[in-house]
Parts: C-alpha cells; structure tokens; sequence
C-alpha cells in the first residue's frame, strides 16, 4: 500500500496556511513548524493529527513530499534557501518578496520550475479560464476591494510595515497586478504609483493606493488597490475597441474554491506529483517587480 502523501507547513505568519491545510488535510498527512506558540497552537487545535517540528531543518528532515512556505518577507529568502536544498516543490504563499533587498536576495538563488508563488486568485473559477488577445486589448483595470483595517489595530504590524512585508500596496495590490500579468504576460513595467491613508489613521503603509502599468506591446493597466471595504471582492476589466469585459472574483457560498484556494493547492498538488509549476518564475518575478517598484515610487506616510 503506497504511503500516504506528506505535506509540511513551514510558517503560519498568515492567516493564508491554516486555509491551505484546511484543503491539504483532504489529500496529504501534515506536518508543521511555527515559531510563534500562539499561532502553532491555533494550527493544532484544528488539525490535532498533525506533526510539529521544532524548526524548519527538523521538518525538512522529515523528508516531506511537497512544503508550503508562510515566514514574514525578511525570512524568505533564507527559509526558501533552505527548502531548495532539499529538492522538494514549494509553494510560497505570496508575495514572495517585498523590497528590493528581498527581491535581490531572491534573484541570487536557483529558482527552477518547482517553486510556485502566487495569489490564489489566479486559479479562482471565476478568472481561470480567461483568456485575451493583447492585440485587441486597447487597456486593461484591475481593483482589489479588501479591508486592511485589522492592521490599524496592530494585527501582523510587520506586514503593514513597508521595508519589511510591504503594506497595502504590495500585500493587497499583489491580487490586481497578478491577475493583469496572468492575462497580458510578464513584459511589463511600472509607470507610476501612488498611495494615502484616507480611512485608517493607525496604519504605517495606506488604505489606498493605485498603480499605472504598461506592457512591451504598448497596453496600458491600472491596478486600484481598495483597503476600506465592507466585503471582499475583485475585479478585472479588458477594454476593447468593441466593447468591456468585465470579470468579477468574490467569496461566494464556498469562498476556498470561490476565491482559488482550492484551485491553488490542486496546482501545488500537480507540482508534488511530478508537473512544473503552472506560474512560470519569470511571470512572477515581473509581478515582485511591480510591487516593489511601486513601493519604492509611492513611499509611505
């Protein structure tokens, strides 16, 4: 009888790994390493069937199938290090990088076609099966609707915190620009960027923010990133000589297929099996360099 597959946690720094596993426990046994004894706690009261390590080196030991990595963006570069040096698929929860020091760090490691990162948005039902022909794409507008609020209260203050996990602009705007590149390819540039906090005084990065992309082709996008918002909701729209294209993506009923969670871990779950990462690396190295460059161009507050 073929053992169960395994698949390790590394990292719960966000709330995104305790939705992987809740998807992943349906198809692999887990393990799991957290540093914080809050969050590891959490993790196994929900999955008490769980292996716990006690660092990243002992959960690798365990010779894993597949690992999942969620550390804050200053970790990264030296945690994915690690995990590639064992030679097993990994997928980054996003963004893989926040600064130009991370994105550097990043550039100088042997990235091959095991690695994913992406936003689970790319595999949502609603985007997946869109397809466009940049010739006949005149613009195109991507907005992200998600409430950065927790954040003004303190909440994973390091993700707000633009020289470390990069605000809203990066953290949220991640989600529009990855949908646009996913559509139009990674020959694309920044040409401007802006950010404000207009709602949420408390926070160290901006509630909105918006960003001007351009492609090789000479297509132009606009990513608005909405951090005040009552619901959770994304939208893409392609202008065409003809007429709009409108794509809404929201939670629906089932909000871990409505949203791509689950389309996200069946993509990693293809990659442990054998397949190369369905996001190629220049295609997500060009949406890092977006949201750094934006962050660089907008500073905040």
């Amino acid at each position: 009888m073929m053992a169960p597959m395994r698949i390790a946690l590394a990292g719960l720094a966000t709330s995104h790994p305790y939705t992987d596993a809740r998807t992943l426990t349906h198809h692999a046994h887990l393990a799991v390493w957290e540093p914080d004894a809050d969050r590891l706690a959490r993790f196994v009261q929900e999955h008490p069937e769980a292996e716990v390590a006690g660092s990243l080196g002992e959960l690798l030991a365990g010779r894993p199938d597949g690992v999942v990595l969620t550390v804050p963006n200053p970790q990264v570069p030296a945690a994915l290090a690690h995990v590639l040096e064992s030679e097993v698929p990994v997928f980054v929860n996003k963004p893989a990088a926040a600064s130009r020091e991370q994105l550097e760090a990043l550039d100088r490691l042997d990235i091959g076609d095991r690695v994913l990162s992406t936003s689970v948005l790319r595999f949502a039902p609603a985007f997946a099966g869109m397809r466009v022909d940049p010739g006949e794409v005149l613009s195109v507008r991507a907005t992200v609707r998600h409430d950065v609020g927790m954040w003004a209260g303190g909440y994973n203050a390091w993700q707000d915190t633009p020289g470390q996990g990069g605000g809203t602009m990066v953290t949220m705007g991640v989600h529009g620009v990855e949908l646009l590149v996913a559509l139009l390819g990674p020959g694309v540039r920044l040409a401007g960027a802006a950010g404000a906090v207009r709602h949420y005084a408390g926070l160290r990065s901006e509630d909105t923010g918006v960003m001007a992309l351009q492609w090789g082709s000479g297509v132009t996008g606009v990513v608005e990133v909405i951090g005040v918002s009552s619901g959770e909701e994304y939208t893409v729209t392609v202008h065409r000589r003809g007429g709009d294209e409108h794509i809404v993506i929201e939670p629906g009923a089932d909000h871990l297929r409505g949203l791509g969670y689950e389309g996200t871990v069946e993509a990693f779950l293809g990659m442990v099996g054998g397949a190369p990462s369905p996001v190629p690396w220049a295609q997500t190295r060009a949406i890092l360099e977006v949201l750094v460059s934006a962050r660089e161009a907008a500073p905040a507050h």
